[in-house]
């Protein structure tokens, strides 16, 4: 999701050590000649011939050696599932429920979407949730961001949490410190951007954290080999609970990504080009879509982009 205005700072949370590898990756023709009238010798004929052969023997070797070595990669186009109805304000981020509903953080609230398009409040919060995340394929939901005019929530919010779907919440950690702006968990591991340049891990719903890397994170997606992270800097990866990161080599500018229950990662570059990987390191274009805000992943075959006004369906 796209970064936005930096939280409150706060103290230092239980500073670990770490570090943050960074990034070291035509001939033009000859005018016309009328023909001679001279007699040609037969010596002058076979030159010619000679010449001509020579001339399409090195015109074949440039064609031969302009052509590419593979052929580019073909991308299929996206299906615009719905139009939304009414439009949504400001959406930052996308969750697929237990039952298959899609939910959507906005600036008032969670929001379902269904398959006609039409959308609707879930719960009664109207609270502006810029960061949310949820256990894949459940009702656990973890949020942060700022209170609504009308509620008497710590500003910014926290930590907010969910065991319903987004119909209730409560707070769980860092209320008045901390607006997260991107979040990511696998159940077992909730890791946090805190709007600002650090990521902050939690090992118990987000009850207590642990700094983890310096890292500005556009977006934050966690499978069984790892976490990972699109910075400024390009898709990074870590390989020991965020404490450090590495750049991918040669992946695609990722500002978007987000990763299916079985690991394969989803990811929307810069230029709104769609790609897949199975493992974070071989990446295939998809197709190109239009301006999104928010990327949720099904599975292997199938995701969704989305900004206020339209749904897409990505394969």
């Amino acid at each position: 999701m796209a970064l936005y205005r930096p939280s409150i700072p706060v103290s230092p949370l239980s500073p670990i050590t770490h570090t943050t590898q960074r990034r070291h990756a035509r001939t033009r023709p000859y005018p016309h000649e009328s023909p001679s009238r001279l007699p040609v010798s037969s010596l002058s004929i076979r030159t010619v011939a000679v010449v001509v052969i020579a001339t399409l023997t090195v015109l074949s070797g440039c064609a031969t050696q302009e052509q590419p070595t593979s052929p580019p990669t073909s991308a299929t186009s996206p299906e615009i599932v719905a139009t939304l109805t009414p439009e949504l304000d400001h959406l930052h981020a996308l969750h697929i429920r237990a039952d298959g509903t899609i939910l959507a953080g906005t600036h008032t609230g969670v929001v379902a979407l269904t398959a006609d398009g039409t959308t609707s409040r879930v719960g009664v919060s109207d609270d502006d949730f810029m960061g949310l995340t949820g256990v894949p394929g459940s009702d656990r939901l973890f949020a942060s961001g700022h209170p609504s005019p009308r509620s008497s929530a710590p500003n910014p919010l926290g930590l907010v949490a969910s065991e319903d779907g987004g119909q209730t919440w409560t707070p769980r950690s860092v209320a008045g410190q901390i607006d997260f702006h991107a979040l990511a968990t696998n159940g077992q591991l909730l890791v946090g951007f805190d709007g600002i340049n650090r990521l902050l891990v939690s090992t118990d719903d987000g009850t207590s954290w642990n700094t983890g890397a310096s890292l500005a994170a556009a977006a934050l997606t966690i499978t069984d080999h790892g976490v990972w992270a699109t910075t400024p800097a390009g898709l990074q990866h870590s390989t020991d609970d965020a404490q450090t990161f590495t750049i991918v080599p040669d992946a695609p500018a990722l500002a978007l990504l987000a990763a299916a229950p079985d690991g394969t990662l989803w990811g929307i570059d810069t230029a709104n080009t769609v790609w897949r990987s199975p493992d974070g390191t071989h990446w295939e274009q998809r197709s190109t879509i239009s301006s999104v805000t928010a990327l949720v992943a099904r599975d292997a075959e199938t995701a969704y982009a989305a900004n206020g006004q339209s749904l897409y369906t990505l394969s």
